[in-house]
């Protein structure tokens, strides 16, 4: 099928699932679907594997929350105010840990995105373990009354629209095909006169600006913050859900996103419905035991699936029909 008749199938299914399923819930899984995309960004296409882009996410709920509901800023510079705050991280986070390569740039991302933590814990605007909470929604351009949660699910689809478009165009571009090479083979990017680490630089900082704005996003759909976001635990998430998904794929991301997250809310539902069906009461506890089949599910995709559910279905398109020759597709 054409990748664009595909995408805009997809696009007027996200149309018209707010009629069917409940529109926070969908929100919620736009906003981790653009987190993974933008993580996809750095470890997909530029190979650098980040265990600190909850920094980003977190950090950008926190301060548009904070200007929207203290400083009293309107919705759109709110979400700015969260996207320029994560990009200014993720600059200085980004400045530090490309000196490093391999496991030495992922721990020291680790431990930078874990002093934030820390600074989240202790500042008074964060509101510690309590959470910021009680965020307005406010009015798009002063005139869309967000607090309907059917007009907000346009908004951040159109905010997740723009966001995936904007990857999309960026892996395409020049500037894009240099950032595969230099996962590829990063000396010989080097001998060709490219400057890596500026490349690299630049790629971190789109990656946590594109993550901050999703955390931002996901701030005001909730109208609260909490540590959770800016925890080592939901870096490890963003891992997860573009491993399952699909690691190098543009809408792998998307697929472990959607996977993840509706295991987390609809799981307790799920074990409800077979205790139900097959009156065996041990179904009930499931939904207590999330991550247990996140783990399962996990190391499913690591053994059968090692390029994640959308790689894997994309190769099985890419294979060589039996009885043709590969490159020419003429039978003997």
């Amino acid at each position: 099928m054409n990748k664009k008749v595909g995408y805009a199938i997809a696009l007027a299914a996200g149309l018209a699932l707010p009629f069917f399923v409940y529109p926070v819930f969908l929100m919620k899984v736009l906003c981790f679907a653009l987190f993974a995309c933008a993580f996809n960004l750095l470890i997909g296409f530029t190979g650098l594997l980040s265990f600190g882009h909850a920094a980003f996410f977190g950090m950008a709920g926190y301060v548009a929350g904070h200007a929207l509901k203290v400083w009293g800023m309107p919705f759109e510079l709110g979400l700015l105010a969260g996207v320029v705050t994560a990009a200014l991280i993720g600059l200085l986070m980004g400045g530090l840990a490309i000196r490093r390569q391999g496991i030495y740039f992922t721990m020291i991302t680790l431990a930078l995105a874990q002093m934030l933590y820390f600074v989240c814990l202790q500042a008074p605007f964060t509101g510690g373990e309590d959470g910021l909470q009680g965020v307005p929604r406010g009015k798009l351009l002063g005139m869309l009354n967000l607090g309907d949660d059917l007009t907000l699910y346009y908004v951040v689809l159109a905010i997740f629209v723009g966001g995936f478009a904007l990857i999309m165009r960026t892996i395409q571009s020049p500037f894009g095909q240099v950032l595969k090479a230099v996962k590829e083979n990063e000396p010989r990017a080097i001998s060709l006169g490219y400057d890596v680490d500026k490349y690299k630089l630049l790629a971190f900082v789109l990656s946590a600006a594109l993550a901050g704005l999703a955390g931002a996003t996901k701030t005001v759909v909730l109208g609260f913050e909490t540590l959770t976001d800016v925890h080592w635990s939901m870096s490890g998430l963003v891992v997860l859900m573009t491993l399952v998904g699909g690691l190098g794929t543009l809408t792998g991301p998307i697929v472990g996103a959607v996977l993840i997250i509706a295991l987390e809310n609809k799981l307790g539902d799920l074990g409800n419905f077979l205790a139900n069906l097959t009156t065996i009461e041990w179904f009930r506890t499931i939904g207590d035991s999330v991550t247990i089949v996140t783990g399962f599910i996990f190391i499913v995709c690591v053994l059968a699936f090692r390029r994640g559910i959308v790689g894997e279905i994309g190769a099985l398109f890419r294979r060589t029909p039996p009885g043709t020759t590969a490159g020419t597709g003429v039978g003997h």
